[in-house]
């Protein structure tokens, strides 16, 4: 009985709490748009932050086009130190961070430690691999390439999500800025930052991640003084949207734990925990 009542209040959200933050840091796909199988599941346990930086058509990028100033890691980097200090204004935060979010999140660790408690790192890119990008397929045009590319089984893409992206590869202005930003940030890698991560990280790669090699991934989590690796079977590069509801519980598991472990086990990722550590 007791199980039960614990199964239960897992899933039953606090009304009045101040929650530990949570910042989302999203790849080469806009915010919003990257964590919408995650952003609820995760409130129950988090303050769950999803700025959105990267946004393509947005007036910041488009002014900085217009200067003819580059989109790079650095920059992003400093839009998120700013975030941070001025509208979070709590922490140390959590941070969750996919394919180019990683090398952000990275980044921020090692620059700004004091801000940054643990890091979750989904198919991280910049880990010493050559990557290798479909969404340049979706800008020619070819948009089902690329959600063969990025997903092991596209049978998991939400209908939506596809028209959206349609639409927005027929945008100058989005596909411009989209553009800029591979430009400015592909080849930045931060495999020599690893060792400085001081940080409990766990990094999470698809057994099937076309863009990111897992081989890869898997090396540079032992290069983490504090790190833990994961990967999933049948899965590709975006396992927050492919297999979410894993994700949902292995994040909220591994944050939360006073002591995280390698491998929680699917009992414990069932039953994630009613109450956050503070």
């Amino acid at each position: 009985m007791a199980n039960w009542a614990q199964l239960f209040e897992s899933f039953r959200p606090k009304v009045y709490a101040r929650r530990p933050p949570l910042v989302l840091i999203n790849g080469l796909a806009e915010q919003a748009e990257s964590w919408f199988r995650n952003r609820k599941f995760w409130a129950k346990y988090f303050d769950v932050h999803v700025p959105n930086v990267l946004m393509y058509d947005g007036t910041l990028l488009q002014e900085m086009i217009a200067r003819k100033q580059p989109i790079t890691v650095d920059y992003l980097v400093d839009q998120f130190h700013q975030y941070l200090t001025r509208y979070v204004q709590a922490g140390p935060v959590h941070l969750v961070a996919s394919s180019l979010g990683g090398k952000v999140a990275v980044e921020l660790a090692v620059r700004h430690p004091q801000l940054i408690d643990r890091m979750v790192l989904l198919c991280p890119s910049g880990m010493g691999d050559e990557e290798r990008l479909p969404i340049m397929d979706g800008v020619k045009g070819d948009t089902y390439s690329l959600i063969r590319s990025v997903f092991h089984k596209p049978k998991f893409v939400d209908r939506d999500m596809l028209k959206f992206y349609k639409a927005q590869m027929q945008d100058r202005k989005w596909k411009t800025g989209l553009l800029r930003a591979v430009r400015g940030t592909l080849e930045y890698t931060v495999r020599d930052k690893l060792k400085e991560v001081r940080q409990y990280t766990l990094l999470v790669t698809g057994q099937h991640d076309k863009i990111c090699d897992p081989r890869t991934a898997e090396a540079a989590a032992r290069e983490l003084p504090n790190g833990y690796f994961f990967q999933i079977a049948k899965c590709g590069h975006a396992p927050q949207i492919e297999k979410h509801r894993l994700i949902n519980r292995l994040v909220a598991r591994f944050l939360t734990t006073a002591n995280p472990t390698l491998n929680p086990g699917l009992a414990k990722l069932l039953t994630t925990p009613s109450k956050v550590s503070p």
